[in-house]
């Protein structure tokens, strides 16, 4: 079924079957707690429809899952929610848990569903290339590895040609990193406070968000530098940000002239003279930055960066894992919205639409640079699966314009939540660009504090019992990470918009008793 023809059903069915939603409502900052009460006397907003059935839930008992899970799997707490989920099947946008409750999914599986579960034309690659070839490894040639580089390649810039692929993230940051060492010859890599760039011994020295951060000796050569955080820095205004939402900080800087950025740089520079050798390796950044919560920059400030860096010797890698392939709407990579051009990047999660599958795209001069230095050799990257599984994310991004989608939906969504934003005095600061979007949520506008967790969980817990799946992101986790699969419909939008809209109401009616 064509993206087309469902959204137009979706918005049919949605205007036969959903309550009457006003347009007019007080603001919730400042009204008095009787009219909050008054306010929570709503109905529960109404899921749209959904053109298909799970199948029946018929596995392992809830608490032999639990059990289960205790015993032999990580004891690190990552599930979110007091009750876990367990989920049980996905159909592009929605998911099912074992119970037969369905779910919008807003943060797809961490910003790794591209297309939508289950996609059908994936489904179908994906059962045909099972009963070719799963598995050669690189000693042998097989097609879908050639056709997926040749359809790769077009997609990226000169003289971005060279592909080498791996099978996560992490794995691809990390080798990205010995790219840089060994093409420059040099040691030292910056990157940016708040970052993240995953979680091996190696790429832990870039990753800059304290739950990942170990009393151990890990990821040496590695040096932060501060992030030029608009919303929480020392400077930010009201055009700094590549987004249809800027912060709610004022500066008198002209539109096409940002102040905040070039004090920024100043402190780029400032790590350049003191904290690392005049030589440097390079120099990591996300487009937006993920983990932390969805923080982007102020517009020039990665183009002065690059610059810098490579006056040092450097060469500047581009981390796309999580805003690569369409997901930001304006362009198909995260760096070209920041007009620059990497020496580097790297991708992953939705490249594979959730198959494990990443990869690391550099120029001929510093592949051959690394093949001075190292026998390279990956037993699963590029196997047949995952490389007709690309091929096919990459021709469903074309034919259903989920590029495209991204713009017109994720602007329709910042705008909706920019007037939350402007209702409740506890969501600080709205912002993104396409489908990847930050609500980071405050004790108040004036001081921007953080939220405290466990106000924030609540919050969570009600959107998810309402039916709607959020991330969180941030330093302190109080901020909501959306990140949907592109095939998400403007309905859907107003579901979720509405579903957070009740839970902050609910969430001031447990503050006034």
């Amino acid at each position: 079924m064509s993206l087309v023809w469902r959204r137009a059903q979706r918005a049919l069915c949605l205007e036969m079957f959903s309550p009457r939603i006003l347009k007019t409502r007080p603001s919730l900052s400042r009204v008095s707690w009787p009219s909050v009460t008054k306010l929570g006397l709503h109905t529960k907003p109404r899921m749209p429809p959904c053109d298909f059935s799970p199948e029946r839930y018929q596995s392992l008992a809830y608490d032999h899952v639990l059990e289960t899970h205790r015993q032999h799997l990580s004891p690190v707490v990552t599930a979110y929610f007091q009750k876990p989920l367990l989920l049980h099947q996905g159909h592009m946008e929605w998911l099912f848990d074992s119970e037969g409750n369905r779910y919008l999914d807003f943060f797809s599986g961490i910003a790794t569903v591209s297309v939508g579960h289950c996609h059908p034309k994936l489904n179908a690659v994906a059962q045909k290339q099972l009963g070719r070839l799963w598995h050669t490894s690189s000693v042998f040639f097989h097609p879908p590895i050639h056709k997926y580089a040749e359809e790769l390649a077009a997609l990226l810039p000169e003289p971005l040609k060279v592909i080498f692929l791996v099978n996560s993230g992490s794995e691809a940051n990390d080798l990205a990193m010995l790219m840089a060492r060994a093409h420059s010859k040099n040691s030292d890599i910056i990157s940016f406070r708040g970052a993240y760039h995953g979680c091996s011994p190696h790429t832990l020295g870039l990753t800059n968000i304290r739950t990942f951060k170990m009393k151990l000796l890990s990821g040496m050569g590695c040096q932060s530098t501060m992030c030029p955080d608009v919303f929480h820095g020392p400077w930010g205004g009201s055009h700094c940000r590549d987004s249809p939402v800027q912060t709610i900080r004022t500066c008198s800087c002209a539109p096409d002239c940002c102040q905040a950025k070039d004090q920024y740089i100043e402190q780029f520079k400032d790590t350049l003279n003191t904290s690392v050798a005049s030589s440097i390796a390079g120099f990591f950044a996300e487009p937006i930055q993920g983990v932390n919560g969805v923080v982007q920059y102020p517009k020039g400030f990665l183009k002065e960066a690059f610059e810098l860096v490579r006056e040092r010797g450097g060469v500047c890698i581009a981390d796309e894992v999580q805003t690569g392939f369409g997901r930001l709407g304006s362009h198909f990579w995260g760096f070209q919205s920041h007009e620059v051009l990497p020496d580097i990047v790297t991708m992953a999660k939705g490249i594979g639409n959730g198959f494990p599958m990443a990869a690391v795209v550099t120029t001929q001069e510093i592949a051959k640079s690394l093949a001075k230095c190292l026998l390279h050799f990956n037993t699963f990257g590029g196997n047949p699966m995952a490389c007709a599984i690309g091929s096919a994310v990459l021709e469903v991004i074309k034919e259903e314009k989920t590029q495209e989608n991204s713009q017109e939906v994720g602007t329709y969504i910042l705008l909706k939540l920019a007037k939350l934003r402007d209702e409740f005095d506890i969501v600080g600061d709205v912002r993104g660009k396409g489908l990847m979007i930050g609500i980071e949520m405050v004790q108040d506008k004036m001081s921007r504090r953080p939220l405290p967790q466990e106000e924030v969980n609540q919050i969570h817990e009600d959107c998810k019992d309402m039916g709607l799946l959020l991330g969180r992101g941030g330093i302190f986790s109080q901020t909501f990470r959306v990140v949907p699969p592109m095939c998400i419909t403007k309905p859907e939008a107003d579901f979720a918009v509405e579903v957070f809209r009740s839970a902050l109401i609910q969430h001031m009616e447990r503050r006034a008793k």
